[in-house]
C-alpha cells in the first residue's frame, strides 16, 4: 500500500458495521450517501479487500470487513489517545490540572482518562508532564503539579497515594526467539543470567523488576540496552534485539497479534499496583478529584 486509510474512511467503515446501513452511517459523519459510498470503494480499493455488502435491504460487513473494522476500533481510539495526550502536553503551562505521570501510565492510561473527563468538562485544560516514577514526587512537592501517577512498587514516602489499577510485568520476545520453544517456564535464575532489553534506573518498571529479583533471592538483571520508554522497549523486542520485561499493559495488543511472544517465568511476581498520589494533607478537590473519579470507574470496568 503506497498510503495508509485516512481515519474517516475507517470511522465511516466502523459505523456501517454498528448501524448496518450505509445512509446511517453517512449521515451520523455529515455525509452524503455517494460520498460515503466513494470513501468506501477507494478503502477496499486501497486494501485490496471487498469491505461491505450492498443490497437492497443496506450494507453489512463481509468476514475481512468485520475484521477490519475490529482493528480500525483500535487504530481510533489510539489515535483518540495520542490527541488528547498532545493537547494535555500542549496547555501544560496554563492549565486549570496539572498532571505528572511516569511512562508507563502516561503511554497507555492517561490519555483515556482525560479524555473521558474532557467529554464532560470539555472546557478543561489539563496539563500532562511525562517522567518516570522517580521524578513525580519531587514534581508534587515542589508545587508544580496537583496530581501524580507512578507505578513503582511502593506509594512514595510523605504522599497520600491511592490504587488506581493493576498490572504485571511480562517477559516478551520475538516470535523466533528460542525461548518461544521451551516446553517448561523459563526459571528465574536463567532470567536473570540472560542479556535484557531494559527500562532505565528509576523508572516504576525496572524499580518493580529490581524488587522482584530481590525478593526471589537472585542478582540484579544483566542489561542488554536500557531504554527511556515501554514503547522503545517493545520496538527493539519486535525488532530481534532481545528479550525484555515490560508492563502487560504496553504490550496487549502485540501479543494479541503475535508481533510479541509472553514466556512464563516461575518463581517470580511481577505484580504491581498502579497508583495516583497527591500532597499528603490535602484532599484533591475540583479537576483532580474529578480525574481520581474517572480513574476509580474505569478501575472497576477493568
Amino acid at each position: 500500500m503506497s498510503q495508509l486509510p485516512d481515519p474517516e474512511s475507517l470511522r465511516l467503515l466502523v459505523l456501517v458495521g454498528d448501524v448496518g446501513s450505509l445512509s446511517g452511517a453517512a449521515a451520523r459523519l455529515g455525509l452524503t450517501q455517494p460520498s460515503a459510498s466513494k470513501r468506501l470503494s477507494m478503502l477496499e480499493r486501497r486494501l485490496g479487500l471487498v469491505l461491505v455488502d450492498r443490497t437492497r435491504r443496506g450494507s453489512q460487513l463481509t468476514d475481512a470487513g468485520r475484521a477490519v473494522a475490529g482493528w480500525a476500533q483500535r487504530v481510533l481510539q489510539e489515535m483518540e489517545g495520542l490527541l488528547t495526550g498532545t493537547e494535555a502536553l500542549r496547555t501544560k503551562r496554563d492549565a486549570e490540572l496539572r498532571v505528572a505521570a511516569s511512562m508507563t501510565v502516561a503511554e497507555c492510561l492517561v490519555p483515556g482518562w482525560i479524555g473521558e473527563l474532557r467529554r464532560t468538562r470539555p472546557e478543561l485544560y489539563v496539563g500532562l508532564q511525562v517522567t518516570n516514577s522517580e521524578q513525580v514526587p519531587d514534581l508534587l512537592r515542589s508545587g508544580a503539579v496537583d496530581l501524580g501517577f507512578v507505578e513503582s512498587p511502593r506509594a512514595p514516602a510523605g504522599l497520600s497515594a491511592r490504587q488506581v489499577a493493576r498490572d504485571r510485568l511480562l517477559v516478551v520476545v520475538a516470535p523466533g526467539h528460542p525461548w518461544t520453544r521451551r516446553r517448561r517456564p523459563l526459571g528465574v535464575a536463567e532470567l536473570v543470567a540472560a542479556p535484557l532489553v531494559l527500562r532505565e534506573r528509576g523508572s516504576g518498571t525496572r524499580e518493580t523488576l529490581d524488587q522482584a529479583l530481590r525478593k526471589a533471592g537472585v542478582g540484579e538483571p544483566l542489561p542488554l540496552l536500557e531504554l527511556g520508554s515501554a514503547t522503545a522497549v517493545r520496538n527493539a523486542v519486535i525488532a530481534g534485539t532481545g528479550p525484555a520485561v515490560i508492563s502487560e499493559l504496553a504490550v496487549a495488543a502485540d501479543l494479541a497479534d503475535g508481533r510479541l511472544v509472553s514466556v512464563e517465568v516461575e518463581g517470580i511476581d511481577l505484580r504491581r499496583d498502579l497508583r495516583a498520589v497527591w500532597t499528603s494533607g490535602r484532599v484533591p478537590v475540583g479537576p483532580a478529584a474529578e480525574l481520581l473519579a474517572v480513574t476509580r470507574r474505569r478501575g472497576k470496568k477493568a
